[in-house]
């Protein structure tokens, strides 16, 4: 899952950048309005978090731009900004939440969670739990079970997990899995996410998912009960 971090503060940017890769999420970070401009028509993100005074200019005015997107991500404001008036002009602004400086990582992290469940539940693509087989997979706190049980698995491959689950039962072309798994700074071998799916597919077998994680050639992959 691909957010975009706008934040101008370094250490705080590279804290919450880092924590947030921990969760694993695959994060872009920009530290001015243009380049989260740039960034933010160039690629699809599950939700953004802004700061609000960069050096270039007020966060707020990357909103508009985000509502010309197809997909339009929820976004919270993070802000030192912490009077009435400026907490009305955010949300009045299009922005789903507004957390003031300095704030706590879990905080954010719970207050994120209920904004990609919120846009997960209004959007109509996927329920809040998808089962194929014996996997069963939490949208909303991005967990995967087998059999009841939780099943840990690296960043890149819940990334993975996660694409192919919100479309359940239909094709996810290779392009936006790889949208959805690296950022802008990875570098991605030809052969990259092929390795990914592959360790997928092997996990997921030993543990008795009953899914087939099938590829089509030349468009890209999908989850089927076996």
């Amino acid at each position: 899952m691909r957010i975009l971090l706008v934040e101008d503060e370094p250490e705080l940017a590279a804290a919450t950048a880092a924590r947030l890769t921990g969760e694993g999420f695959v994060v872009d970070h920009f530290g001015s309005l243009g380049e989260a401009i740039e960034a933010a028509m160039a690629a699809e993100y599950r939700a953004v978090l802004l700061d609000r005074r960069l050096p270039d200019g007020d966060g707020l005015s990357l909103l508009p731009v985000l509502r010309t997107r197809a997909a339009v991500p929820p976004v919270i404001l993070l802000t030192a900004l912490d009077q009435i008036p400026d907490r009305v002009a955010g949300l009045d602004a299009g922005a789903e939440d507004y957390l003031i400086k300095p704030y706590a990582f879990q905080e954010l992290l719970a207050r994120l969670r209920v904004l990609l469940r919120r846009s997960g539940a209004g959007s109509g693509a996927s329920p809040p739990g998808v089962r194929i087989g014996r996997l069963e997979y939490d949208l909303a706190a991005r967990e995967p079970r087998i059999g009841g049980t939780a099943v840990a698995l690296p960043r890149r491959e819940l990334a993975i997990l996660d694409a192919l689950m919100r479309r359940a039962g239909r094709v996810v072309m290779r392009e936006s899995l790889e949208a959805q798994v690296y950022g802008f700074d990875d570098e991605i071998s030809s052969n990259a996410l092929e390795a990914h799916i592959s360790r997928l597919r092997k996990r997921l077998s030993e543990a008795g998912a009953g899914v087939i994680l099938h590829g089509v050639r030349g468009v890209g992959y999908m989850l089927r009960a076996s």
